[in-house]
């Protein structure tokens, strides 16, 4: 179980998420919704540690979330990595398994086995001696989709995973998430889609700085709630 209890992130005098609190259990898929500057991203980087938080606790398995990092698979958004860098598509799914081979050890038999059997999932194996840096961005986010399965992780955060994606990507990826929900993988997805895609989510998390509303996609997508959140009117959204 995931349990988030009275997150906060202050800059100064500036508040960018206030008294976040929330439970999710094993095998649920959660889209997190909210406008530009909501505190999405915020919120994740501030339940893994990778930002200082003014308050609360961030728990997986009754235990602090920073404490079990090897548990989580984070995949940022496009905009934070650097895809110039001269790395293949088999090395950046390897990575996944960093922590159990260490850094200057060679990949056991069963990482070998777990990363090809992941970037065949997502349909890249074929691609594997080639740059990150040649790849469209579809291909690009199924090989960092790959690299979070090959991590085996119990709670898996994507930050916007579907932007600059095709269609046959996204498919690809709503069907391995509905795969890691079969294995009691917790899932948390950001995304600013609000068309009929919100349907493959067990939960929604709509946020601005604080919970606007959290349950099933009727309970959240409601235009009371889309006005507090977007502070205005929200257009092509079907409750």
């Amino acid at each position: 179980m995931l349990i988030v209890k009275d997150l906060s992130v202050r800059y100064r005098s500036f508040t960018a998420l206030n008294n976040v609190s929330f439970t999710f259990d094993p095998g649920e898929s959660v889209g997190i919704i909210g406008p530009n500057g909501a505190g999405k991203s915020t919120m994740v980087k501030a339940m893994l540690g990778l930002i200082q938080s003014a308050t609360g606790t961030a728990l997986l398995k009754g235990k602090p979330l920073t404490q079990q990092l090897s548990q989580v698979a984070y995949v940022p958004q496009r905009s934070q990595i650097d895809w110039d860098y001269p790395v293949t598509v088999w090395n950046v799914a390897m990575m996944g398994r960093t922590l159990q081979t260490g850094l200057f050890r060679r990949p056991s038999r069963q990482s070998r086995e777990l990363v090809k059997a992941a970037l065949q999932r997502v349909g890249m194996y074929e691609y594997r001696d080639r740059s990150i840096s040649d790849l469209s961005g579809g291909q690009q986010q199924r090989v960092f989709l790959a690299r979070a399965m090959a991590k085996e992780a119990e709670l898996l955060i994507l930050d916007e995973p579907f932007i600059g994606v095709d269609k046959k990507t996204e498919s690809i990826m709503f069907d391995i998430f509905n795969e890691l929900k079969t294995q009691a993988k917790t899932l948390l997805i950001i995304t600013h889609d609000l068309s009929e895609t919100l349907d493959n989510y067990d939960q929604l998390l709509l946020l601005n700085k604080h919970i606007v509303a959290k349950g099933q996609r009727h309970e959240v997508m409601t235009e009371d709630n889309l006005l507090t959140a977007y502070e205005g009117p929200v257009l092509s959204v079907a409750a």
